[in-house]
This record gives C-alpha cells, sequence and structure tokens, in this order.
C-alpha cells in the first residue's frame, strides 16, 4: 500500500506534497484559532468556543437549540455542551427556556446580554478576520478559497457520525 502511494521511507511521507499540504492547512488553522480566540478573550471575555455557541444560537433564533443540537453543531459530546452552557449560563451569556414542543425539555437560547456580546464580539473578530486571514491571500483567490473551505467543512460534516 505504501508503495502505491510513492511512500516507502520516512522522509518520502515528510515531504509528500499532500501531507505538506494538510499539515500547512492545520498549521494555518491552529495559530490563526489561537490569535482569532486570544483575541476575543481579551477584549470581550469569551472564549472561541463560547462565541461559536453565541453564532450558532444566533443563527438559531427562538425559541433556541437543545443541548443536543449545539454538541452536534460544534463536535462536542452532549455532556461537554452542558458544561459550556453551563459556563455562559453562569456569566449571562445564554438563558435555558422549556421547550414549546416539549414541556421536559430546555431550550439554550441567547438573553439580551448574550446578544450584546455576540455583536460586540463579531466587530473584534471580524477585523480580525480581514487582518490575519484575508489580508495574506490574493484578493483574486479569496473567493474560491471560502468556495473550497466550504466544500472541505460540508464534506468533513458529512462524514462524522451523528451523536445518539
Amino acid at each position: 500500500m505504501s508503495e502505491q502511494a510513492g511512500i516507502g521511507t520516512a522522509k518520502e511521507a515528510a515531504d509528500h506534497e499532500l501531507i505538506l499540504a494538510f499539515g500547512r492547512l492545520q498549521g494555518a488553522a491552529n495559530r490563526l484559532e489561537y490569535i482569532l480566540g486570544r483575541a476575543l478573550e481579551v477584549e470581550c471575555g469569551i472564549s472561541h468556543l463560547m462565541y461559536e455557541v453565541l453564532l450558532i444560537l444566533g443563527r438559531a433564533g427562538l425559541p433556541g437549540l437543545s443541548m443536543r443540537a449545539i454538541a452536534q453543531e460544534q463536535v462536542l459530546t452532549t455532556g461537554g455542551a452542558t458544561r459550556l452552557v453551563d459556563r455562559m449560563e453562569a456569566v449571562g451569556l445564554v438563558a435555558r427556556t422549556e421547550s414549546p414542543d416539549d414541556r421536559r425539555a430546555k431550550l439554550v437560547r441567547l438573553t439580551p446580554q448574550g446578544e450584546e456580546t455576540t455583536v460586540r464580539a463579531s466587530q473584534v473578530h471580524l477585523e480580525n478576520i480581514k487582518r490575519y486571514f484575508v489580508a495574506p491571500l490574493p484578493a483574486e483567490d479569496l473567493e474560491r478559497f471560502a468556495q473550497d473551505l466550504r466544500i472541505l467543512s460540508y464534506s468533513a460534516r458529512d462524514v462524522l457520525p451523528r451523536l445518539p
């Protein structure tokens, strides 16, 4: 199998064009996550993961989302999503409410403070995206690059198993 892939040594593996490309993608994503996430923490007092949940809830609107839906969107366990939402609820960003469809179920929604924080954090985040993600790229390639990222994201999402 490794001969079919053109990899017979560790050096060949390390220098393989596709392995290098994926490594660069992963490295760029990790570095950008750190840079942009740190800015959200410093300027808005929230983690990047909290910000992503705020966006998910903002997109969903009322009445909110179940913990399971949040977990699936963020590729978290339901327990991990619950702990995150607990922290967000403790600082007033989200609230749990009764589901209009199932009185036993709880939904999570943005509070007015969560709405304000989402807007403020998005302004900070957008400026940093422009500075660190958009500015280094050739302008003529940006639209295609964004389309390619969407394809990769959806493709990977579709391969992931759904939470029970």
